[in-house]
Order: C-alpha cells, then sequence, then structure tokens
C-alpha cells in the first residue's frame, strides 16, 4: 500500500505500508542499532517519536513476549527500509506486523532510509507526518508543521505509571496508591537494598538489573511527594529514563529537590538531566540525538572507553552546572556532551546513556553494583 512521509521543511519520502491503511506523525528520528526492535518499539523514552531503523532489515527474527520494555508499544511509527515477514528464530510468536497492526501503530517499508538519516544528521530531527491516505505534498507538509514540538512539551504525564508496583515473576504486581502510606510496604526488608524508582519512563530491563544487584524495587508514579517517599524509608532511590524535554517536568525536579541528600540517588538518562535542573544545571536539546547501541564515551575516572547503548534527544548543558555542585565523571567521544555526573555531597550519580541495555552492549553494566555498593556503605 503506498504511502507519504512529508517532513516539516518540505522534504518527502515515498514508502509503503506494511500494516494496512493509516496515518501516523510526529518527531521522526534515527536509531543505529542492529538489533532489538522490540525493545525499541516498546521504549517509553520514544512516546510521540517515529523511528527510522539505519539496519536494512527489519522483523527477520520476529516477535517474543519476553523482550518487551513496558507494557504497550510506544512508538509513533515505525520506519525501516526492508520488512522481513517470514521470521525464523526459536523464540519468535509472531510477526512484526501482525504485533504493530495489534496495537495500532503504522509501520512503513521501501523508504530509502539512509537518505532520511542523513538529512536528519544534516538539518536535526524534525516533524513529520505518513499517511497513506493523503498523499498530497502540501497538505502533509502543512500538517507536519501543526504538530507540537517536543521543546516544552511533559511527556513524562504520558508514560508514567499510575499505579506503584513491585516486580514479581518477571513483570508488575501492582499495589494501591494508599500503600504508599505504609511505612511496612517492604517484603524483604533488611535482606535487600530497598529503592524506590520515580517513574518517568521506565524500562523493565532497568528493574531486572535492579534486582540483579540484590533490590527490592518499588516503582511509584511520576508525581509521588517526595514526604511519601522518605516515609517510606528507602535504602536509595532510582531516577528512571523517559521522554521528551526535562525542563517543563517541574514537578519532578521540586520532589529531586527534597530527596537530595536523603538517601543515595542514581538516574539514567531523563533522570540525569532531571537531578542536573535540581543540582542548578540546566539542559539543551540536541541536534538530532544518540540513539543506538554504538556510542563511545570516556570514564573520566578509569579513563576506559565504554561503547554504550543511548537513546535521548536533550542533555544537561556541560557549561552549566558549576564544580561546587557536581563533578562531570563521563562524557561522549563524538562531540564531548556531558554523559556522567556525580556530587558526593549529596550522594547522587547520574549517566546519559543506558547501562541496561536492551539493546546494545553492556560495558556500563557495573554501575548498577555501584549503586549497590553506595546503599551498603550508607547504611554502614
Amino acid at each position: 500500500m503506498k504511502a507519504l512521509l512529508a517532513l516539516e521543511d518540505g522534504r518527502t519520502f515515498p514508502c509503503k505500508s506494511f500494516t494496512g491503511p493509516g496515518e501516523a506523525n510526529g518527531e521522526v528520528v534515527f536509531n543505529t542499532s542492529m538489533t532489538g526492535y522490540q525493545e525499541i518499539l516498546t521504549d517509553p523514552s520514544y512516546y510521540g517519536q517515529m523511528v527510522t531503523m539505519t539496519y536494512p532489515l527489519i522483523g527477520n527474527y520476529g516477535i517474543n513476549p519476553d523482550d518487551i520494555e513496558s507494557n504497550q508499544i510506544q512508538v509513533a511509527a515505525f520506519i525501516v527500509k526492508e520488512y522481513q515477514d517470514f521470521p525464523s528464530n526459536f523464540r519468535s510468536r509472531g510477526t512484526l506486523a501482525d504485533y504493530l497492526i495489534k496495537n495500532h501503530v503504522l509501520g512503513v517499508e521501501d523508504i530509502d532510509t539512509r537518505a532520511l538519516t542523513r538529512h536528519i544528521r544534516n538539518v536535526g530531527a524534525m516533524r513529520a507526518v505518513i499517511s497513506t491516505s493523503d498523499l498530497d505534498v502540501d497538505s502533509l507538509v502543512q500538517k507536519a508543521k501543526e504538530i507540537q514540538t517536543m521543546e516544552g512539551c511533559d511527556l513524562v504525564k504520558k508514560v508514567t505509571t499510575k499505579k506503584p508496583y513491585f516486580w514479581k515473576y518477571n513483570q508488575p504486581e501492582y499495589i494501591n496508591l494508599e500503600s504508599l502510606n505504609d511505612p511496612l510496604i517492604w517484603h524483604h526488608r533488611g535482606r535487600k537494598h530497598s529503592v524506590i524508582a520515580l517513574d518517568f519512563g521506565i524500562k523493565y530491563n532497568i528493574i531486572r538489573c535492579l534486582e540483579k544487584e540484590g533490590c527490592e524495587v518499588l516503582v511509584v508514579p511520576a508525581k509521588t511527594d517526595a514526604a511519601t517517599i522518605k516515609n517510606l524509608k528507602p535504602d536509595g532511590i532510582f531516577l528512571s529514563n523517559g521522554p521528551g524535554d526535562p525542563e517543563p517536568v517541574t514537578y519532578a525536579v521540586d520532589i529531586i529537590k527534597q530527596l537530595l541528600g536523603f538517601a543515595p540517588i542514581f538516574g539514567i538518562c531523563l533522570g540525569m538531566q532531571l537531578l542536573g535542573i535540581a543540582m542548578g544545571g540546566k539542559t539543551l536539546k540536541i541536534k538530532f540525538g544518540h540513539r543506538g547501541g554504538n556510542q563511545p564515551v570516556k570514564n573520566l575516572s578509569t579513563n576506559k572507553v565504554e561503547i554504550t547503548s543511548q537513546n535521548h534527544g536533550f542533555a544537561v548543558d556541560l557549561n552549566s552546572l558549576g564544580e561546587d555542585n557536581s563533578q562531570m565523571t563521563h562524557i561522549n567521544l563524538n562531540e564531548e556532551s556531558l554523559e556522567g555526573l556525580k556530587s558526593d555531597a549529596v550522594q547522587a550519580f547520574a549517566v546519559q546513556y543506558h547501562p541496561e541495555a536492551s539493546p546494545g552492549p553492556h560495558d556500563a553494566a557495573y554501575l548498577f553494583n555501584q549503586f549497590a555498593e553506595m546503599m551498603k556503605n550508607a547504611k554502614a
């Protein structure tokens, strides 16, 4: 089925839908990972975006229920060079097309993803519309210009959990909001590190990684107030990844400010940006973002280079944080953007990339152990 992608600057790309008729809009971004399309589709950090895969063949290993990173597909549309409708994998339980159709997400192929990616690299991530029904260029470009921009838009409220939950049998076990008033809520208090994770769009594999380090994780809505969190007496606080611009998520910044110094804090991606703002810094939008599993990051304490998995369009401004407030720990070797920070004074640290991978390399998995050790030392 014929389709057309139109960018807000007037550039168009003919394509074909492999999921039937439909129309989708959002910010077009690209991901350089060779595998992990199911994890990418379900990553809440992609909420409202149309993702282009630079690897040409997608769908070849199918879909399975174990590789999801949230409870639904989060992308607005999926853009690939060539879709494979006959997957070959012993873990496969269905095709990518059926998965997208079931979740009402448009998927297109036969598009020049290389040209689209080069254009975004040169011009920057931008708004776009894909349609199978409206193939008029002027109409689609006008629709693209009318889409709300990522800047100034709070997308956390779209993806955060409505109910708190523990992680049990590899899935969420929801509890009532009223249960957060009970400081005896923990099942393994004293035997495991009790961690409250503020959910700005958390990936499931982050919870799995925390569990592997001996943590009992309670995931709470993004607007859970600091007093409630303090009353639960956690050993540590985790600030999750999430979508969009951190600047308008003012409620989260206020909560983090009140938690600084209360218990060890570990942040990932959006969690780092919100922590940076809470510590007096500012954020900025990156031209085309970092999305993929091959971003080189230098650990300044070890001088080792880690190949990292990343997914973000905003970052903490390197020049906005004074040395009195924090210390830079990691830096991106492609364009020297800030990739990690810490403050020993308030026992907080964060990274801009994804140490839990899914998909991607595991070079940075040690950070979860670092968080566990910090909690252990704080209790001692």
